[in-house]
């Protein structure tokens, strides 16, 4: 009994020490700048197109089902505020995450899962070279910058999506829309949205570069630890966010009418 307690905290633990890690050694070890740019690069090129395809309906979904439900309320003016405020606070940071953790995530782990296989992790470790520093740590930044700015992506869809459902097609008020849009936000909105952002683009990078460099077994070894990494994201991401929005709304106060 005791066994499996322990080999269930384990996970869990060690990727809290890489995550660990990581942040110590972004600060204090040499910035790869090459290294950060082709991985950025990578990672935008790889979710750019499926994040701007998922959140343009999403958007478009949010903006429905608020603007009926607020019809039904007598409240038909704050459809658009409504709308935009839970794609900025929920929707963004997770739609945009869910696509780093799937695309991103997933192939950080089956390329340094390929290097462990061919022993090229154990030759850095051989030459001094810590491939946490090398390897980890520029994947990681790059995740982060690149999950920021998908979030920017998919605010401006959903923000250009709610106005479109409520003003074109619900036939709502242009000004009521910007007007109840600025009474309901505030600016902590957008910097939960954006810390929600990075700490899910970390994350999903921490899990798919320790699955990989974890993985056992040969090349089934490599499609088991990207199948595992994905899914430990999810469920990591999910639990993450939880606990962030409800942080946020114990400790911001929320601006009313």
């Amino acid at each position: 009994m005791g066994m499996s307690a322990a080999t269930i905290l384990r996970g869990p633990g060690e990727v809290a020490a890489m995550s660990w890690d990581v942040i110590k050694m972004a600060f204090t070890t040499k910035f790869r700048g090459r290294e950060f740019v082709e991985q950025a690069w990578f990672v935008a090129s790889v979710t750019l197109m499926p994040t701007i395809l998922v959140s343009i309906p999403f958007g478009a979904v949010i903006a429905l089902q608020v603007g009926s439900l607020t019809g039904q309320l007598g409240a038909q003016s704050f459809a658009g505020a409504t709308a935009v405020l839970a794609t900025v606070r929920e929707a963004a940071p997770i739609a945009a995450a869910l696509i780093i953790a799937g695309a991103a995530g997933s192939a950080i782990c089956s390329d340094l899962a390929a290097r462990k296989m061919r022993e090229e992790i154990d030759a850095m470790e051989v030459l001094g070279i810590n491939p946490i520093a090398r390897l980890v740590v520029p994947r990681a930044l790059a995740t982060v910058c690149v999950a920021v700015l998908m979030n920017g992506i998919v605010i401006t869809a959903g923000i250009a999506g709610g106005y479109y459902f409520t003003v074109i097609v619900q036939g709502g008020s242009a000004g009521a829309f910007l007007s109840s849009f600025t009474a309901l936000a505030t600016l902590p909105d957008i910097y939960v949205s954006m810390v929600k952002a990075a700490s899910f683009g970390f994350l999903a990078a921490i899990v798919g570069a320790y699955k990989g460099l974890g993985a056992k077994g040969g090349p089934s070894g490599v499609g088991r630890a990207v199948n595992e990494s994905v899914i430990l994201a999810f469920m990591l991401l999910f639990a993450l966010n939880s606990i962030i929005t409800a942080l946020y709304f114990q400790f911001v106060p929320q601006s009313g009418l």
